[in-house]
C-alpha cells in the first residue's frame, strides 16, 4: 500500500478563459484540495498579483478569493514556497503533483475535493469542484466546466 501511495500522481488542468469586456484583469486563482468535512488537506496553488501596482501589493486583494481565504488563506504568510505565483493569462495551465511531495505526502487515503476559486477585478466570482478519491485505484479523469470566470477544470488521477 505504501508503494502506491507514493507513486500515486494528481495533475490539475485549469482554463482560464478570455472575456471580452471592456476592462479585463487577469483572475485570481486558488487550487486546494479539502475533506469531505470542508477543511483544507493541502493547498496547491494560489495565483495573485505579485509586484505592487498602483493600488498596493495584490495581497491585498487575496480575500476576494472568499472560500479559500476563510478556510485557509488568512492563516498563510504570502509568498508560500511552491504554492503561491503570479496570476496566469487566458489559456489552458497544466499542474502535476507527486504522492511523494509535499503538497500530497500528508493525503491519508479517502474522500476528497478538488477545490478551484477565481476571483476578477471588474468581474465575477467563481467556485469549481470535482471529488475524488484519495489514492486512486485506477487511473481517472474528471472534468467539470465554469460558467464565466472559469473555463474547462480536470483532475485526472495516476495511481
Amino acid at each position: 500500500m505504501t508503494a502506491r501511495l507514493s507513486a500515486a500522481e494528481l495533475t490539475v488542468n485549469v482554463e482560464i478563459p478570455r472575456l471580452d469586456v471592456s476592462e479585463y484583469h487577469r483572475p485570481y486563482v486558488a487550487i486546494w484540495i479539502q475533506t469531505p468535512e470542508r477543511k483544507v488537506a493541502a493547498n496547491l496553488a494560489v495565483w495573485y498579483q505579485q509586484s505592487a501596482g498602483a493600488d498596493g501589493k495584490g495581497e491585498k486583494w487575496l480575500p476576494d478569493l472568499r472560500q479559500w481565504w476563510r478556510r485557509s488563506g488568512r492563516g498563510l504568510e504570502m509568498p508560500v514556497d511552491g504554492i503561491s505565483g503570479a496570476t496566469r493569462p487566458a489559456g489552458k495551465h497544466e499542474l502535476s503533483f507527486d504522492g511523494k511531495g509535499k503538497h500530497l505526502s500528508k493525503l491519508k487515503p479517502g474522500k476528497y475535493t478538488l477545490v478551484v476559486e477565481a476571483s476578477r477585478e471588474v468581474g465575477g466570482r467563481e467556485l469549481v469542484e470535482i471529488p475524488f478519491q484519495w489514492p486512486a485505484k485506477s487511473q481517472a479523469t474528471e472534468t467539470r466546466r465554469g460558467e464565466e470566470e472559469l473555463g474547462s477544470v480536470s483532475l485526472k488521477l495516476t495511481p
